[in-house]
C-alpha cells in the first residue's frame, strides 16, 4: 500500500495527496505534517519507512469539502485519490492485491464547483495569460457557471484587468511567472505555472475545436494567436485538474477594451466598489446596492459594477428595464417573489456536467425552470422593454423536461444518488416492484419476529441486522439456554455470543435476507440508472438552460435596481455621447446609508457641473479637512460609474456624457513591502493618471503633493493641474489645501474654483458640507485638530505659531526661518492659556444645589438662565 502511495504522490508532488482508505482520506509523510498544522487535526504515525516512523493524519471522506476549503484558502492544492474498486474485486487478482487507486481530481482555487466551497453571490474565475510574440491576451472562465471570455490587452492593462476580474487563480508560463508575480501578488491572485506545450497556439486551436465540436473557431469570432493560446492553456489546465471531465463551458466571447470603462486597481480600491478598504464586503458600494434575490443576479450585479459599459444602446436598454419595473410596481413585486424561489441553475448544471452532482441538482434544475415558467407567465403582455422581452423568450421551451423531472423526482430528494429514495413512486414499474419487495420484506421480518417470540415463549426476542452478520435473532443470555437446548436448537442455529446477548439464525431467516437484500440493491441500481438518464436529458439542453439562467439573472437585477431606486429616491440619468457632466443634488450612496443607520443628520446633497464643450472642465476644490471634500469627489465618480452600469443614480437629476476611463487618487497609504513611502505611492498613481487619461476620462484627485515639502508639493500640484487641463483635456475634480492654486481659475479656461462651506463660531469650526462656487480663505487645520482632541496647550501653541507665520507672510518682511527662530520654544515657556469669557449663566449654575430645588424653583431657574445667556 505504501509503495502505491509513493508512486501516486510522486506524480503529484506539488499537491497534498488525499489518499482514500475506507471511510477516510489519509495523508502521510510531509503531507501529513503540513495538513495537520493547517487543519488543526491530530498528527499520528503508522508503520516505518527507512527505519523512521511515518507521520499520518486523516479526515472523514464525507466531511472532506470543509477541509478542502481551509487548505485552498491557505494556499495548498489537493489531489483527491479514490479507491477505484472494492476490496473483494482486488482479491480476485490475488489474496495480497492492493485496491487500485487513482487521482480523480485536483482541487485548486480556480476549479471549485461545490456550493460549500464557493461564495454563492460571487464569480470564481480561473484565468490564463499568454504572450505570442508582440501580443498578449487574458482568458478567463468560471467553471461553476460556464462563463468563458477572452481579450487581447497591452502590458499596461494587465494589472487593471486582474483587478477587475479578481481571479482565484492565474495560469502562466514559467517565463511569464516572474514578470507577473508582483502584479498578481499585489492583488492576492495565486500564480500557477504551466509548461509551454499547454500554451502552443496550434495545439490550443485543436483543443478548443474538439471541446466545442467545431471545425474552426471562426463561428465564435476572430481570435488572435495570443487569445487562442490563453484559451487553450485554460482548457488544458482544466483537463489536467478534472482528469478528463471537462465542465460545460459556453462558447468563448471576445471582449475588447473599448466596450467597458477602464478602471485601474488603485481607483477600484479607493472607490470601494466591491470591497471596502478593510477588505470586507460590508461598507462597499456593492453592499448597499445589492437587493437581488438570486445568486445569479448577485453575481451579475458585481460583474456590472466591476465593468461599466461604454455602449450607449446597452446602457439605455438597462435603464429602460429599470424604468419599466418602477412603473409596474405590482408586476415587479410578483417577479421578485417568484425569483426568490429560484435555485442556482448555473452551478447545479456545472456540477452535473462534471458528474459531481446529485439528486438535489436535478431538483434544482426542475425548480428553477418551473419558476422561470412562472416568471414568464407574469410577463405575458405586449409592452415589455427589450431586456424584459428577450429574457422572457429565453425562459420558454422546457415544458417536456420539466414534466419529466416533475414526474421522476420526489419533492425533496437527498444530496447523494447512492442514498436512493429520490425517484418518485409510479415513475418506473421495475423500481416500484423492487421497492415493494424490499418494503414488504420489512413487514415480513416483523411477522417472523412475532412468530419466533410465540414459538420460543421469549417476549424480548428481537430480529436485528448489521453489516457483518446480516439478519440475526438476538436474545439475552438468560433466555439463550432454552434456545440452545432441544427441540429449539434444531431450528435456531447459534451464531455469536457477546457479553450480554446471544445471537441465532434460522434457514428461513437466511433465505428471507437474500430476497430482501437483493430487492434493496436492485432498487438502488435502478435509481442510479434513472439518475444517469435524467442527467443526460438535462445536459442535452445545457445551452438553453444556461440562457434561461442568464435571463433570470437579468430580470432579478433589473427589478432589484428598480426597488433600490424607488426606496432611495434615485433618478434616471441622461447618458449620451456628449462631454456633459451635470449632477443636481448628488449624494454618496454608502455614506448616506451609514448616516441613516447611525441616526445622524441627513446627507447634504451637492451639485457638480463639469460640462465641457471642447476642452477640459476642472473644479478646483478647497476647504478644511473633515468638511467632506473626499466624499464629494467619490460620490461624483460613483454617479458616473452607476450611470454607465445602467443603473439609476443617487441624485435629483444627472446628465453624464460617456466616460471612457475612471481615475481616482484619494487617500494616503504606504507600500512598505515594495519599499514605497506614502508620497511615492501617490506619485506613482498620479503618473499613471497623467500618462493614460484621455479626453473622455473622469479624474478625481485629492491633495496631490501633500507628502513632501510645501513648495515641492505646491509645484507638483500646480504642474499636475496644468497637465490635466492642457494635455489630458479631461473632466476632473481636484481637491487641494494649496490655496495658491486658486489663481489658476482666472488663467485657464474651464477651471473653476469651488469650496466646501464652513462657519466659525467661538473659535470652533462648524462643517456645513455644502459645496459652493468660490475659494476657501483658510484651511482651519487648528480647529480640526481641536475636534480631534489635541491637548489645549498644543492648540494654543499652534495658534501662536500660525499667527506669527501669517503675519510675516502678509508683511513680507522676515523670512519664515527668521520668524520661527524668533518664536519662544514650547518646552521653555508654554504660552499662557487664553482667558475664558465670563458667562453670567455659568456663574449662576455654579451656585445652584440641584437636590435643594423644588420643581417650581427648577422651572424658574431655567427662565433666569435663558435670560442671563441672552444678556
Amino acid at each position: 500500500m505504501m509503495a502505491q502511495y509513493l508512486d501516486i504522490k510522486a506524480a503529484h508532488a506539488d499537491a497534498l495527496l488525499f489518499y482514500r482508505m475506507g471511510d477516510f482520506y489519509e495523508m502521510f509523510f510531509d503531507d501529513a505534517v503540513a495538513a495537520a498544522e493547517a487543519l488543526d487535526i491530530a498528527l499520528t504515525k503508522r508503520g516505518k519507512h527507512d527505519g523512521a516512523d511515518i507521520p499520518m493524519c486523516g479526515v472523514p471522506y464525507h466531511a472532506a469539502e470543509g477541509y478542502f476549503l481551509t487548505l485552498i484558502r491557505k494556499g495548498f492544492r489537493v489531489a483527491v485519490c479514490e479507491q477505484m474498486e472494492s476490496p473483494a474485486e482486488a482479491r480476485k487478482r490475488g489474496s495480497k492485491s492492493v485496491v487500485r487507486r487513482e487521482v480523480v481530481r485536483l482541487v485548486t482555487p480556480g476549479t471549485l464547483t461545490e456550493d460549500a466551497l464557493l461564495e454563492a453571490r460571487r464569480h470564481n474565475f480561473l484565468a490564463a495569460f499568454a504572450r505570442v510574440r508582440d501580443s498578449a491576451a487574458l482568458a478567463w472562465a468560471d467553471i461553476s457557471t460556464g462563463a468563458f471570455l477572452v481579450e487581447e490587452l497591452p502590458d499596461a492593462r494587465i494589472g487593471p484587468e486582474l483587478a477587475r476580474l479578481a481571479p482565484s487563480e492565474l495560469i502562466v508560463t514559467e517565463t511569464e511567472a516572474g514578470a507577473l508575480r508582483q502584479a498578481a501578488g499585489d492583488l492576492g491572485v495565486p500564480l500557477t505555472p504551466l509548461g509551454g506545450a499547454s500554451f502552443d497556439s496550434t495545439a490550443s486551436e485543436k483543443r478548443l475545436c474538439s471541446l466545442f465540436g467545431v471545425g474552426t473557431l471562426d463561428a465564435f469570432g476572430t481570435f488572435g494567436r495570443a487569445e487562442v493560446s490563453a484559451m487553450g492553456a485554460l482548457i488544458d489546465y482544466l483537463d489536467i485538474t478534472q482528469k478528463g471531465k471537462l465542465p460545460l463551458l459556453q462558447p468563448p466571447v471576445r471582449e475588447t477594451m473599448d466596450r467597458v470603462v477602464q478602471i485601474d486597481a488603485a481607483t477600484r480600491r479607493n472607490l470601494e466598489l466591491t470591497r471596502s478598504l478593510s477588505g470586507s464586503r460590508s461598507g462597499s458600494l456593492l453592499s448597499v446596492m445589492d437587493r437581488t434575490v438570486t445568486p445569479g443576479g448577485a453575481r451579475l450585479l458585481e460583474q456590472r459594477l466591476s465593468s461599466p459599459s461604454r455602449d450607449l444602446a446597452t446602457i439605455h436598454h438597462r435603464l429602460d428595464a429599470i424604468d419599466f419595473a418602477i412603473g409596474q410596481d405590482r408586476l415587479a413585486t410578483d417577479l421578485r417573489t417568484a425569483l426568490r424561489k429560484t435555485p442556482d441553475l448555473d452551478r447545479a448544471l456545472s456540477r452535473l456536467s462534471l458528474d459531481r452532482g446529485g439528486p438535489r441538482d436535478l431538483a434544482a434544475i426542475r425548480n428553477g425552470l418551473e419558476q422561470g415558467r412562472a416568471v414568464a407567465g407574469h410577463c405575458a403582455r405586449g409592452d415589455l422593454p427589450d431586456l424584459f422581452a428577450g429574457s422572457v423568450n429565453a425562459l420558454g421551451g422546457f415544458d417536456d423536461l420539466v414534466a419529466l423531472l416533475d414526474a421522476a423526482l420526489v419533492a425533496d430528494p437527498p444530496v447523494l444518488a447512492r442514498d436512493g429514495g429520490f425517484i418518485a413512486s409510479g415513475f418506473d414499474p421495475d423500481l416500484d416492484e423492487a421497492r415493494t419487495l424490499r418494503d414488504e420484506g420489512r413487514s415480513v421480518i416483523a411477522a417472523m419476529q412475532k412468530r419466533y417470540c410465540d414459538d420460543t415463549g421469549i417476549a424480548s426476542l428481537k430480529i436485528k441486522h448489521n453489516n457483518v452478520l446480516g439478519y440475526f435473532i438476538e436474545t439475552t443470555a438468560t433466555h439463550a439456554a432454552r434456545m440452545l437446548s432441544p427441540p429449539l436448537s434444531e431450528t435456531y442455529i447459534h451464531r455469536q455470543t457477546t457479553a450480554n446477548q446471544v445471537r441465532f439464525t434460522t434457514v428461513e431467516l437466511g433465505e428471507m435476507e437474500t430476497r430482501i437484500l437483493n430487492a434493496g440493491n436492485r432498487a438502488l441500481e435502478i435509481e442510479k440508472q434513472l439518475y444517469k438518464r435524467l442527467r443526460h436529458e438535462i445536459l442535452d439542453q445545457a445551452g438553453p438552460i444556461s440562457a434561461a439562467s442568464r435571463a433570470l439573472a437579468e430580470l432579478d437585477l433589473a427589478t432589484a435596481l428598480a426597488d433600490l431606486a424607488r426606496a432611495e429616491n434615485w433618478c434616471r440619468p441622461k447618458v449620451d455621447e456628449s462631454r456633459a457632466f451635470a449632477i443636481d443634488g448628488g449624494r454618496h450612496p454608502v455614506v448616506e446609508q451609514a448616516l441613516r443607520r447611525q441616526g445622524g443628520d441627513g446627507f447634504i446633497a451637492n451639485d457638480c457641473d463639469l460640462t465641457a464643450s471642447g476642452g477640459a472642465a476642472i473644479w478646483l476644490l478647497t476647504g478644511p479637512n473633515m468638511a467632506g471634500k473626499s466624499t464629494f469627489l467619490r460620490q461624483n465618480a460613483l454617479i458616473a460609474l452607476l450611470a454607465q452600469v445602467g443603473s439609476f443614480v443617487p441624485a435629483r437629476a444627472a446628465h453624464v456624457g460617456l466616460v471612457s476611463q475612471l481615475f481616482s487618487r484619494v487617500g494616503a497609504s504606504d507600500d512598505l513591502a515594495r519599499g514605497r513611502s506614502t508620497f511615492m505611492v501617490e506619485m506613482v498613481e498620479t503618473a499613471a493618471i497623467l500618462n493614460q487619461a484621455d479626453d473622455r476620462a473622469l479624474v478625481i484627485l485629492d491633495e496631490i503633493g501633500r507628502g513632501t515639502a510645501t513648495y515641492d508639493g505646491l509645484s507638483i500640484a500646480w504642474a499636475t493641474l496644468e497637465h490635466l487641463h492642457s494635455s489630458n483635456r479631461c473632466r476632473a475634480l481636484f481637491a487641494t489645501h494649496y490655496h495658491e492654486l486658486t489663481a489658476l481659475a482666472g488663467k485657464l479656461v474651464g477651471v473653476e474654483n469651488a469650496t466646501v462651506a464652513v462657519k466659525e463660531w467661538n473659535g470652533e469650526v462648524v462643517f456645513l458640507h455644502e459645496v459652493r462656487k468660490g475659494a476657501a480663505d483658510r484651511s482651519y487645520g487648528v480647529q480640526v485638530a481641536q475636534l480631534a482632541g489635541l491637548p489645549k496647550s498644543v492648540l494654543d501653541r499652534a495658534r501662536v505659531v500660525l499667527e506669527a507665520l501669517e503675519k510675516g507672510e502678509r508683511e513680507g518682511g522676515a523670512t519664515k526661518k527668521t520668524l520661527i527662530d524668533d518664536l519662544p520654544l514650547f518646552a521653555v515657556a508654554p504660552p499662557a492659556s487664553r482667558p475664558e469669557k465670563s458667562s453670567p449663566a455659568l456663574d449662576m449654575l455654579k451656585a445652584v444645589q440641584p437636590d435643594e430645588l423644588s420643581p417650581k424653583q427648577a422651572l424658574d431657574l431655567i427662565y433666569r438662565l435663558k435670560e442671563a445667556a441672552n444678556s
